[in-house]
């Protein structure tokens, strides 16, 4: 079988991902993505909820027996040990699942998104992808944008974007950029020219 061409997409929060990939779905193209994923790999009765009820003791549950995300939150907050015992037994899961679906998708290649590639180790993690499009915005519009959508203070907007990776990081990884500074409608003619470009290296790797 065709190995599939994967494009990994990736941004800082507030970038603007979730328009920039559901974009790529208006044009056909499957998304994979991380976020969903990362919540079904702890459901009720799959191995990721009982290890992470094996490390962190049932108080991590809900009363209905499904994972209390908030609780968990708490416990790992300012534990670096704890929050790097909590990332081994979630990321595993959510790479290997990311994989199976890239590879089980048709159409001319697949996009996966996935928020943290730069800090879950970029390409060297997804040594399959062919391509990376990292959505990139100044820092400055990610703090104005974090604290309208949230309504948050700027100060609690810089935490949030220090805890991720930096600009330079997530660049670091890209093989292309895609500035989302401007209005979402200025996103069509440029995905649309991914688009293109994208089908044409899948159709030259087959």
């Amino acid at each position: 079988m065709t190995e599939p061409y994967v494009i990994g997409v990736t941004g800082g929060i507030a970038s603007g991902k979730s328009e920039v990939t559901r974009r790529f779905e208006a044009l056909g193209i499957e998304v994979v993505d991380a976020d969903v994923i990362a919540r079904e790999v702890v459901e009720p009765g799959t191995d990721g909820l009982a290890a992470l009820v094996a490390h962190f003791g049932a108080g991590v549950l809900q009363p209905d027996g499904r994972l209390d995300r908030a609780a968990l939150r708490r416990h790992v907050f300012d534990r670096p040990d704890e929050r790097l015992a909590l990332e081994a037994i979630v990321h595993p899961r959510v790479r290997e699942a990311i994989e199976a679906r890239c590879r089980a998708a048709r159409g001319p290649y697949v996009i996966a998104a996935i928020p943290l590639l730069a800090e879950g180790g970029g390409r060297s993690a997804y040594p399959y992808f062919a391509r990376i499009l990292v959505v990139d915005v100044p820092v400055e519009v990610q703090r104005a944008r974090l604290v309208a959508r949230d309504a948050i203070e700027p100060a609690l907007a810089d935490r949030m974007i220090a805890a991720q990776a930096t600009r330079a990081q997530r660049l670091a990884i890209a093989d292309d950029v895609l500035v989302n500074t401007e209005s979402p409608e200025s996103l069509a003619p440029r995905i649309e020219a991914l688009d293109r470009r994208y089908r044409q290296l899948a159709a030259v790797a087959a």
